[in-house]
């Protein structure tokens, strides 16, 4: 599918509307456009976290993996994105959806990635550095755009595997938060219940 951006402003939005993939007009609070919408925001948040990786912490190899992982999440969410900006019914037959194998490949990862790191006896707090900070940021926005997809799935179709990929996604992000913690060396803040 070729893309192509123009112009930057079209005024079409002023009133409080935008157009989806098909052109339909909608208004800019509807569901849908909260869940593409977050889906975005999740996506800039995966941004931070890689620009954030490239500070030169821990070993190359670890931070080119990192990378590697979060820019085939970045252009799945683009995916995502325009699974939920599309009714099903305007649906190119060559548009980008995600799909079963997407759900695969963030399984195995979290696998792969989960071997490795001790067993938890606590809840994680958020942190322990810029890039894990990020990652459960991302994890948090995940799981928020999972609540907004599940009730746009109530009231329309939605892709098969849009819930399952955010669902799996964000269990990624939290063993990105903790793998990234321990390949650049920085402490893994816990929750102490006794602290407060």
């Amino acid at each position: 599918m070729a893309i192509r951006i123009n112009r930057v402003y079209t005024r079409g939005g002023d009133s409080g509307e935008t157009s989806l993939v098909g052109g339909q007009r909608i208004a800019k609070d509807a569901i849908r456009i909260e869940s593409y919408g977050t889906v975005d925001e999740l996506n800039a948040i995966l941004g931070l976290a890689r620009t954030a990786n490239r500070d030169g912490s821990g070993r190359k190899a670890d931070r080119d993996r990192l990378d590697a992982i979060l820019e085939r999440v970045q252009n799945e969410l683009f995916n995502l994105g325009s699974d939920l900006a599309t009714l099903p019914q305007d649906r190119h037959p060559k548009q980008p959806v995600i799909e079963a194998r997407h759900v695969t490949s963030l399984e195995n990862t979290i696998d792969e990635l989960n071997a490795g790191l001790p067993e938890l006896k606590s809840f994680v707090l958020p942190g322990g550095g810029w890039v894990s900070a990020f990652l459960h940021q991302a994890r948090t926005v995940c799981r928020r755009a999972e609540r907004l997809v599940t009730t746009l799935a109530r009231q329309e179709v939605v892709g098969k595997y849009a819930l399952v990929y955010l669902n799996r996604l964000s269990d990624l992000l939290f063993v990105l938060g903790r793998w990234a913690a321990k390949a650049r060396k920085e402490a893994e803040p816990l929750w102490d219940p006794a602290s407060s």
